[in-house]
């Protein structure tokens, strides 16, 4: 019998998970139709036919919760080899409350996440988790909160800083606030100062090969998802974004050449009520942004600077009323002269309401081969590839 038709579109960029950063984005063009038909038989082993192909993956499965690791082959796009704590024993979060930054206690989701060895963690119970400092994590981690309702909101939140292979999954992070002037521990065998954080909802320093996945993020004090110093290999997907200004932040500067290797995927997100800018706001690197839909911004929906690469594909745009905000794009604080040669596009786009999106440059292949790391469904579907966007309501013993 031969595989579902749908699992034909996808093409699936391979990343290799041992490395700490990716290699040369042009290297990783080569290994696409090696690695074409393992990634086709990898998301088509659980198909449910919705069109989304991670959710396929996993989500029909009703023994999920006795088949937790599965999850971590069912990635796609840049961060696809993100395994997380799959090669690890299961640690369950029981204490919500006694968060200690520099000696956290056994059942604390910090001394899950500061251990040396994979951990896939998971949690006892609905809970609400209020850091006391930013939850800095360590290498080959998994947040998984299929099953219960778990919050991290109201103090700090979660830190990826030059660590690798990082999942987190199902989780409402909210109300994030700055922390830092304190000691806070990144490992059982280290801790040390931290300065004044930014107060994100998950801020990427210098990882790789990360994978956040049906996360809901609102107001937090800086940006919900932020990656910077030179992080890449990373997908973003299957988020509900809402009520916040700065949503997403991918390139330290304009003048931090180093993220000119950053490879982001955006997909199947829904930026929903309340938000204003920055869906992603992009510089350097090459950014797929590909089915997801936009139902509100402010001022615009996706920009940038510094020459960044980004291929738009299958997403749908639905402006605001106001006539002055229809403009999708916003080249940021450049001249035309310089931002017409900077390479984006739109393709099969769904633009409503007078949605409109400014290209630039060239059809320069190989640039947008770089940003390219999956095949985009077509803009009709956006509304039910991504209608289960933001942490899921699973139950044990039924399908999530």
């Amino acid at each position: 019998m031969g595989f579902p038709s749908q699992f034909f579109f996808y093409l699936l960029i391979f990343i290799p998970s041992s490395a700490a950063t990716l290699r040369d984005p042009e290297l990783v063009v080569h290994d696409v139709h090696r690695k074409l038909n393992e990634s086709r038989r990898k998301l088509g082993f659980l198909s449910c036919n919705t069109g989304n192909p991670i959710d396929d993956c996993w989500r029909c499965d009703p023994d999920w919760e006795k088949n937790r690791k599965k999850l971590a082959d069912c990635a796609i796009g840049f961060g696809k080899d993100a395994m997380g704590g799959r090669d690890g024993k299961i640690y369950i979060v029981t204490d919500s409350s006694n968060d200690d930054p520099v000696n956290p206690k056994p059942g604390t989701l910090r001394w899950g996440v500061i251990q040396e060895e994979p951990l896939w963690i998971i949690f006892a119970r609905d809970m609400v988790i209020q850091l006391k400092e930013e939850l800095i994590m360590n290498s080959f981690k998994t947040i998984d909160g299929r099953g219960v309702s778990v919050h991290v909101a109201n103090g700090p939140c979660i830190t990826i800083q030059y660590v690798t292979n990082i999942i987190i999954h199902g989780v409402h992070i909210h109300d994030c606030k700055q922390g830092g002037n304190a000691m806070v521990r990144d490992s059982t065998k280290h801790y040390g100062w931290r300065t004044i954080s930014d107060g994100d909802g998950v801020s990427i320093f210098g990882g790789s090969h990360v994978w956040v996945d049906h996360c809901s993020l609102s107001n937090c004090n800086d940006g919900l998802i932020d990656a910077i110093y030179g992080s890449t290999a990373i997908t973003i997907s299957n988020n509900y974004m809402t009520h916040h200004d700065k949503v997403m932040l991918l390139g330290h500067s304009d003048t931090f050449t180093e993220d000119k290797g950053m490879q982001v995927t955006i997909a199947f997100n829904h930026f929903g009520e309340g938000l204003v800018q920055r869906m992603p706001r992009c510089r350097h690197g090459y950014f797929h942004v590909v089915n997801n839909d936009y139902t509100h911004w402010e001022m615009y929906a996706i920009g940038g600077s510094a020459g960044p690469t980004i291929n738009s594909q299958g997403n749908r745009f639905l402006a605001p009323d106001d006539r002055f905000k229809k403009q999708v794009t916003k080249h940021e604080d450049t001249a035309e002269d310089e931002w017409k040669n900077w390479n984006w596009r739109t393709e099969g786009d769904l633009m409503l309401n007078g949605a409109f999106f400014v290209t630039s440059g060239a059809e320069a292949t190989s640039s947008y081969a770089r940003a390219s790391s999956l095949a985009a469904r077509p803009s009709a579907l956006v509304a039910s590839i991504t209608s289960s966007a933001g942490a899921l309501n699973c139950r044990k013993g039924a399908r999530c």
